[in-house]
């Protein structure tokens, strides 16, 4: 049987719209020492992908991470070939708070080398010394105090759409850029409480023993991150702390958890939390469009953009191969945002 995926995106796309039945979108992650990744990795794509399983999975020597969308016909047996695995017996699945269902369209299960890139090298760093788990309850009440620090382990794309009230954003793109500053930025605090968070809980829980790690003493994260925590507060009636949306990694891009919109079109600058890519094949800049931008600007961040989207596809490839490396249209650096078009 096959090991990867043979048939062309366009192919998959069209299929996936032609389902008729329901998927369900779920996260999951487990800190485990796996022997032989490669092995595993294979075995497990045979029996997701016998379940028309789609979504993205990272297998490294430090355990699993996912984000898959199943049929929802085939969940209980999903479930079942998961937990036959001894180490991920009974692991918490994040079920999708605003789902379609239509989330991924191909099943892709990457060996890596590790399923967060951290950027620890310190070899005495170790995560079976982590923090507390904290659940929705727990989280509400423990936060409820003001000297108690929240602090956002996600990038600042993920921050900007939405976040627990009176969190700290460690401003960086990536979490390896995160872990030293969260240290530095927290160094005169190591006695208070500090409750770490991210959305399924895979990052905020290395987080927390890192922060162990370098001599902090009360440490928390929230268990199963945004997700978990709003689907139990719902369930539970508590106070939603959460203000806006959840931003996820696949094609939704977001999952509404309040009605509050507390960013703004990159554009225009009205009230907005729409992340797109930019339509230019050479950009595709994740950034935040309203619609009438997205209309005015036919999906791209900037005129310059829009101007080589109009152009002839054989002149597109042509200057994504560098022969004109001038535009900015075409830096694919990390730099997140361009000025207003306004301004």
């Amino acid at each position: 049987m096959a090991l990867h995926n043979r048939i062309s995106a366009a192919e998959l796309k069209v299929k996936l719209a032609a389902e008729t039945f329901r998927r369900v979108t779920v996260s999951f992650y487990q800190y485990a020492k796996i022997e032989d990744p490669k092995a595993f990795r294979d075995d497990l794509y045979l029996k997701l992908d016998e379940l028309r399983v789609f979504g993205r999975i990272y297998v490294a020597s430090e355990g699993i991470n996912a984000q898959i969308s199943i049929p929802e016909h085939h969940f209980e047996e999903f479930r079942n070939r998961l937990y036959a695995y001894p180490f991920l017996n009974g692991i918490r699945l994040n079920i999708a708070v605003d789902d379609d269902g239509k989330s991924f369209w191909v099943l892709k299960i990457k060996v890596r080398e590790k399923i967060v890139a951290d950027g620890i090298e310190d070899p005495s760093f170790s995560m079976e010394n982590k923090g507390k788990y904290l659940k929705a309850k727990e989280f509400n009440d423990l936060t409820d105090d003001p000297d108690t620090i929240v602090v956002d382990m996600r990038n600042h794309y993920e921050y900007e759409v939405g976040h627990f009230q009176n969190a700290i954003e460690v401003p960086s793109d990536t979490f390896r850029e995160q872990l030293p500053m969260a240290v530095d930025m927290l160094k005169e605090k190591k006695d208070a409480n500090i409750v770490m968070y991210c959305t399924g809980g895979i990052r905020c829980e290395k987080a927390s023993a890192y922060m162990l790690h370098h001599g902090f003493k009360n440490v928390f994260h929230l268990e199963g991150g945004i997700i978990e925590y709003t689907n139990k507060a719902k369930e539970q009636g508590l106070p939603l702390k959460f203000k806006g949306k959840n931003f996820v990694f696949d094609d939704r891009l977001g999952e509404r958890i309040t009605d509050e919109i507390i960013s703004n079109c990159h554009q225009c600058g009205k009230p907005c939390d729409t992340h797109t890519n930019c339509k230019n094949d050479g950009c595709h800049l994740l950034f935040i469009q309203c619609e009438e931008c997205a209309a005015k600007y036919d999906g791209c961040c900037s005129e310059e953009c829009q101007t080589v989207y109009h152009l002839e596809p054989e002149v597109q490839q042509e200057m994504r191969k560098g022969v004109d490396k001038g535009v900015m249209a075409f830096n694919k650096a990390k730099q997140r945002l361009r000025p207003r078009i306004n301004e």
